[in-house]
């Protein structure tokens, strides 16, 4: 809380959990927080109304509430009530109309660790932060496993699977993440987002970031500093699914979610984790009221065995009917190359994108030209014709994006000088939706 800003309700109920009333960077948020202490942080009935009654209190004003559980689930002392204390915890989290933020300090084992992935948005704090439905006692005694509550639900395992958005070393370092995070958000779902001054990218055309050859990768994450205010953003999820990557900034002093593939890792193709993690952010910032910008750079879905086994199509589906539903602005901007579905997936014309740019060398379609004339000359290729030749053709008649923008698939070509400044124009349209 900003200093002198805090004040406690409920203060004598107790029970472990103490919540109130603050400002972060003067904008009202609710708090609570458990106190390990006090029955190792057990929830009782009372200490679970208190959470109950601050997150509803949040949600009727309008304000983000925060949360740092540190609890090794429901109080064994009090029974079936205690499991009744934290539904309605995930009750009201569930229905709750304003963000929430959950700060992990410590241990959290049962429902302490089902309610910070009921909310938006998870932060561990520290090496000794921990997330796991069943302790690691439990688990020898039910698997005869040994694993270290590290192992089980440590900050590492959490970075990776997603469960974890952000991570602090230290509680300090952890509280800078929460307050840099509400700076993006809205007080309440869908409402009015916090503008600040804008700030101009760091010099240079994003353009300058994209290798000469689409057989090389390169590093979204420096075309997505070269588009946004001050080259700034924060990035979510960053160690999972790594091709495909999620992140918060802002254009004009706005806030804006970005997603955009990441040819750094698997060349930028979409497999069936970054499919669920595209379609968890998407949804993510639809809920929120977020305007979505979709940098697209992939040459398709990761083919594959095991990719079919994990369930790529279902996943895939998700991210394509999160864009689908999503009703916050859509701009969709093709970096590179966008063939097959995975064009389809990526916020595409059809799926109702509100504006949909390509730069002048992207080349968009079904698939590669090397794969496409490989299927449509093979007769002459068997006979020794040189497939290059072929490539070269097909890529110029079918895969430019001019010849997309012609067809009305892409609404306009623009430079890489010229993208920021129409991204934002493009977004002005939509103010008066959040103000």
């Amino acid at each position: 809380m900003d200093a002198g800003t805090f004040e406690p309700w409920r203060s004598a109920v107790g029970d472990g959990v103490l919540a109130g009333l603050g400002r972060v960077s003067g904008r009202p948020v609710c708090v609570w927080t458990q106190d390990v202490r006090h029955r190792g942080g057990s929830l009782g009935v009372a200490g679970g109304e208190t959470i109950v009654r601050t997150i509803r209190r949040a949600s009727r004003a309008g304000v983000p509430v925060i949360g740092l559980p540190q609890s090794g689930g429901a109080r064994l002392q009090e029974g079936v009530a205690a499991l009744g204390a934290y539904g309605a915890i995930f009750r009201e989290q569930t229905i709750a109309r304003v963000a929430q933020i959950t700060l992990v300090r410590g241990a959290c084992a049962g429902g302490a660790a089902y309610s910070p992935a009921l909310g938006d948005f998870v932060v561990m704090s520290g090496p000794d932060a921990r997330l796991f439905l069943t302790g690691p006692k439990v688990v020898e005694q039910i698997t005869r496993e040994q694993v270290s509550s590290e192992e089980l639900g440590g900050p590492q395992v959490h970075a990776a699977n997603g469960v974890s958005h952000l991570f602090g070393e230290d509680e300090r370092s952890a509280v800078d993440r929460v307050r840099e995070l509400l700076g993006y958000l809205p007080s309440r779902l869908r409402g009015p987002l916090p503008v600040v001054p804008a700030h101009d990218p760091p010099p240079g055309s994003p353009g300058d970031h994209l290798p000469a050859s689409t057989r090389q990768v390169y590093d979204v994450r420096d075309v997505i500093a070269a588009l946004v205010d001050g080259g700034r953003h924060v990035e979510l999820s960053a160690r999972w699914s790594r091709n495909m990557v999620t992140t918060l900034a802002r254009l004009d002093g706005r806030p804006v979610g970005v997603i955009a593939n990441q040819p750094r890792y698997r060349g930028g193709t979409i497999d069936s984790m970054a499919s669920e993690k595209g379609g968890w952010f998407v949804d993510l910032c639809n809920r929120l009221g977020l305007p979505l910008l979709v940098l697209v750079d992939t040459p398709g879905f990761l083919p594959g065995a095991n990719q079919e086994r994990a369930g790529v199509i279902r996943y895939g589906a998700a991210l394509l009917r999160a864009f689908a539903r999503a009703t916050t602005p859509r701009l969709t901007l093709t970096l590179r190359q966008a063939y097959g579905g995975a064009h389809i997936v990526m916020n595409s014309r059809d799926l109702g994108a509100d504006l949909t740019l390509a730069w002048p060398d992207a080349q968009i379609g079904i698939m590669g030209a090397r794969q496409a004339v490989a299927i449509i000359n093979h007769r002459e290729l068997a006979a020794g014709a040189d497939a290059s030749e072929f490539a070269e053709r097909y890529a110029s008649t079918m895969l430019a994006a001019d010849i997309a923008a012609t067809e009305g698939f892409v609404d306009e070509i623009v430079s890489p000088e010229e993208t920021r400044d129409r991204l934002i124009r493009a977004l002005e349209l939509y103010r008066c939706r959040s103000e």
